[in-house]
């Protein structure tokens, strides 16, 4: 990468990920994950909750143990429509829940603000995934598709980037993480050049997420970063058969392609992706009684 010689001699390796075409492997040298850790140890987490600079100065913590390219090059990444997402995790460094929460917040406050997380009322929301769930959305249903959609499709604010840490898991089988970008999409020619494509569509949240606003947005439509998606199923209104087919077939398509590229996280290991070209998703679980799994997720801005 270009903003690499700003970087100490062996604190970061950027590479492919073994399992997807697009997305890269950051790997941070074990004495960055090292120094960080120490020098966060007496961060308390509800500090970060209430006090918002403070998620910039866990930032600026990484940033220090790990080289002032850093930044650069998670944000190239995340940009880049070539890839646009990353995976990097603290590789058992530690296993400590309050430790993930800071990583994953340091890792954030690089690429820039978190959104507000109306579903847990903080910057951040974790969630479990297990065998019984009682929710109205399929975030939480372990044996159900969740499928193919972009985050923030509801609220006004914008959404840039999505990260999604995994903190611990038990039992679980299946449940892959599965990612769609956009220009992989073989039949993206087909919807995007059907009348609908750009027609406000309404949507509107269930009661879980705590959003009473609706908002209308269009399926596609420009930015700087080009042709970019917002799409969720569950939330969006179609006002007639026609819009609802048009949203049917889109997302069966999207399911069926075969540019859907499954990613594996272990817990400590997070993912960051462009929210407007990558569409996500999760496999279904294989069912177990005793199946756990527990997730943090963070939305926001590009800050610069």
């Amino acid at each position: 990468m270009s903003d690499a010689r700003r970087l100490p001699p062996d604190s970061i390796k950027v590479s492919n990920h073994p399992t997807h075409t697009r997305i890269q492997q950051v790997t941070l040298a074990p004495e960055v994950l090292q120094r960080f850790l120490a020098a966060v140890r007496d961060i308390e987490v509800q500090n970060l909750e209430y006090v918002p600079y403070m998620r910039f100065k866990v930032a600026e913590t990484l940033l220090k143990a790990g080289g002032p390219g850093l930044r650069d090059a998670l944000n190239t990444i995340v940009e880049a429509r070539e890839h646009g997402g990353f995976t990097i995790g603290l590789q058992d460094q530690s296993r400590e829940p309050d430790d993930f929460v800071k990583f994953g917040t340091a890792v954030a406050y690089l690429l820039g603000p978190a959104n507000h997380d109306s579903m847990s009322g903080k910057y951040y929301a974790r969630f479990m995934v297990k065998h019984t769930d009682t929710s109205d959305s399929y975030l939480r249903q372990a044996y159900r598709l969740f499928t193919m959609h972009t985050d923030g499709t509801y609220v006004s604010e914008a959404t840039d980037w999505l990260l999604m840490m995994k903190f611990e898991e038990r039992d679980a089988t299946g449940g892959e993480s599965r990612f769609l970008h956009l220009d992989d999409w073989e039949e993206l020619g087909d919807f995007l050049s059907h009348p609908l494509a750009t027609k406000p569509l309404l949507y509107k949240s269930p009661a879980s997420k705590n959003v009473a606003e609706q908002v209308e947005r269009p399926l596609f439509f420009l930015n700087r970063y080009g042709l970019a998606i917002c799409f969720i199923d569950q939330f969006v209104q179609p006002a007639t058969l026609e819009e609802a087919m048009y949203l049917h077939d889109l997302s069966a398509s999207m399911e069926a392609s075969s540019g859907v590229q499954e990613v594996m996280l272990p817990p400590g290991e997070l993912v960051v992706l462009n929210n407007y070209f990558y569409l996500h998703g999760r496999a279904p679980f294989q069912k177990h009684e005793s199946l756990h799994r527990e997730l943090m997720r963070i939305r926001g801005l590009f800050g610069r």
